[in-house]
């Protein structure tokens, strides 16, 4: 399995894809590693992209280096200078940039971090913003407030079990036994270490891009630097854990940006895999 060593991290990463015409880099969600992709990755290879996936820092096969400062709590702005540093070792200097969750704040940051046209020398080609917000609303802080507490009182792994009861369809629980015990395997197998979990919690915590996005309106500029019809903000229909409105709110940030809903909920893109999947390939091919 390939490592990429950063100026503070080992990063696991997964490249898959043979002489494809574009890269497409997903970033993962909280607690998820790379495995989060599996009903994703070969969809996308077989339309033609090269896909970069890869644990982010706390999670999976992702390690601090000996030595490296102890940067916690995390930040989206943390997370996305990582992202920024192994896209810089890769040598992937053009990318589609998809984030779900979690990781569609750590592609907002990295996207006003590293605009197209600064010194960076990359160029985003297009952004994939799904189930996302700009910042969390009331009703999410007292739920990320109660996974903290939940965590600290029994274990990640019961909090992500029900996580799991919010983030897919009542019809997933009634018709899906199979599919239900491969997530409620994956579950048990995790093994983040609770000051890891706790450190990435922050991140969708503290997460406000309201401000700076409000500043790129005002000034006619597009999230970066890239024209509306190039940014896509998608949503699971009946999702709960980031609510509609919320995506809704963001995808009204970012004026005449494209607007996508699938069936399901936050889980969308493995409840309804080939849905989401359709929706996101769409949208590459209109760019």
């Amino acid at each position: 399995m390939p490592f990429a060593t950063t100026s503070s991290l080992n990063v696991h990463y997964q490249i898959s894809g043979q002489d494809a015409h574009h890269w497409l880099v997903l970033i993962n969600g909280l607690a998820d590693d790379v495995s989060t992709w599996d009903a994703q990755v070969p969809a996308f290879t077989g339309a033609g992209c090269q896909v970069l996936t890869y644990d982010n820092r706390g999670i999976g096969q992702t390690t601090s280096l000996p030595g490296a400062k102890d940067q916690k709590p995390y930040t989206a702005e943390l997370l996305a200078a990582d992202l920024h540093e192994l896209l810089f070792i890769l040598k992937i200097d053009k990318f589609h940039l998809l984030g779900i969750s979690m990781g569609g704040m750590i592609a907002q940051s990295l996207a006003l971090a590293y605009p197209n046209g600064s010194t960076n020398g990359r160029e985003i080609l297009s952004l994939s913003l799904c189930c996302t917000y700009a910042a969390p609303s009331l009703f999410c802080s007292r739920m990320f407030a109660l996974w903290a507490d939940m965590a600290q009182r029994m274990s990640i792994r019961e909090v992500m079990k029900d996580v799991t009861l919010w983030a897919f369809t009542v019809p997933f629980f009634l018709n899906r036994p199979a599919e239900l015990k491969e997530v409620d395997e994956a579950m048990d197998a995790l093994t983040m270490p609770l000051d890891e979990y706790l450190a990435q919690l922050n991140v969708i915590q503290t997460f406000d891009s309201t401000a700076a996005l409000a500043k790129l309106a005002a000034e006619g500029k597009g999230l970066a630097n890239l024209p509306p019809s190039k940014v896509m903000v998608l949503a699971g229909a009946e999702d709960i854990l980031i609510p509609v409105p919320l995506s809704s709110q963001l995808e009204r940030a970012i004026p005449d940006c494209r607007w996508w809903t699938t069936r399901g909920g936050h889980a969308c893109s493995l409840e309804f895999a080939e849905e989401f999947n359709a929706g996101v390939l769409e949208f590459l091919k209109s760019v």
